[in-house]
């Protein structure tokens, strides 16, 4: 009896929820169904399209990014890369001058070093005679060559140290110097590169007790030009007139006056006392590293003007 009342409620329910083909609503919904089966498939389109949601495309095909040249960029685009241009060419004005420069001053160090390497064999060469003639006479003086590398060497005598050191660099001097006014230097302006030989004294009980904070002088440099002429400036027994550039050439006999002259330079160049004002004014800690010795400061001329000559 309940299997029969529910198996009439269902097709009771059945019958109130299927279409009546005779009714208005069903017609308009058959005539709507069958225009849109027989109209054509038009794809979505999106009412509001925007950078970040782009309108439907049916196909699309993937190319590479275009490069665009801007004037400022520092960055080559490859459109300038892959661009034609004629071959490059070097500017002769500019190609002249670096060559030319170039090899004056490759010149003036390859003479410069020439002079140097004839300063330090001639140097060693009299250090020689020294110490011969010490052991002749039976003196008891201290002479000493030593070299210190491609650039530098030493002589020690007596209680002195002169160091010879040549600059790797190749100078010019100023329009103002009393060189460029010579007529060796007028007439060919090249002659006014240099290479420079350095001359320094030194006590030698300066480097025997480590005394970092004494002084030393350049008595003299000498200055070497493409033709192997020099000059020298410096004190009395080393300087020479700048008029005598163009005949002072560097031989053997000359590089071993300028040697002579700087040993006789230095030798008379006597250790003064300072002045009394200069040193009576002492600290605790200046005390307390007297023994020390490295804070003493000792030089020939401590407190008096050390200038180079005017003659």
């Amino acid at each position: 009896m309940q299997t029969s009342h529910n198996l009439f409620v269902y097709c009771a329910f059945s019958t109130c929820l299927s279409p009546n083909p005779t009714s208005p609503t069903y017609a308009r919904r058959r005539t709507t169904e069958e225009q849109t089966k027989n109209s054509p498939t038009i794809p979505p389109q999106n009412p509001c399209p925007s950078p970040t949601h782009p309108p439907h495309r049916t196909t699309r095909r993937k190319t590479a990014p275009q490069a665009y040249y801007f004037p400022h960029a520092s960055v080559i685009t490859p459109n300038i890369i892959n661009q034609k241009r004629k071959p490059m060419q070097l500017k002769p004005e500019l190609k002249d001058l670096v060559f030319n420069k170039s090899q004056l001053k490759q010149t003036v160090f390859n003479s410069t070093k020439d002079a140097f390497e004839l300063f330090r064999t001639t140097t060693r060469e009299l250090i020689q005679q020294f110490q011969q003639a010490c052991r002749e006479e039976g003196k008891h003086v201290a002479f000493e060559f030593t070299d210190r590398g491609d650039f530098e060497f030493e002589v020690k005598f007596g209680g002195d140290i002169l160091i010879f050191m040549m600059h790797s660099n190749v100078f010019e001097f100023s329009r103002d110097h009393q060189v460029m006014k010579t007529p060796y230097v007028r007439e060919d302006p090249q002659r006014s590169y240099c290479g420079v030989i350095h001359i320094y004294n030194f006590l030698a009980d300066s480097f025997a007790y480590q005394r970092e904070n004494d002084l030393g002088y350049m008595i003299g440099r000498v200055f070497v030009n493409l033709e192997k002429h020099y000059f020298i400036e410096g004190k009395r027994e080393l300087g020479m007139l700048y008029t005598n550039f163009n005949t002072s050439t560097v031989t053997p006999e000359s590089v071993q006056g300028i040697i002579e002259s700087a040993i006789e330079y230095t030798t008379n160049f006597d250790l003064l006392t300072p002045p009394y004002d200069e040193i009576k004014l002492v600290s605790v800690g200046e005390m307390r590293t007297n023994f020390d010795k490295k804070m003493l400061v000792t030089g020939k001329r401590l407190g008096f003007r050390f200038q180079a000559d005017n003659e």
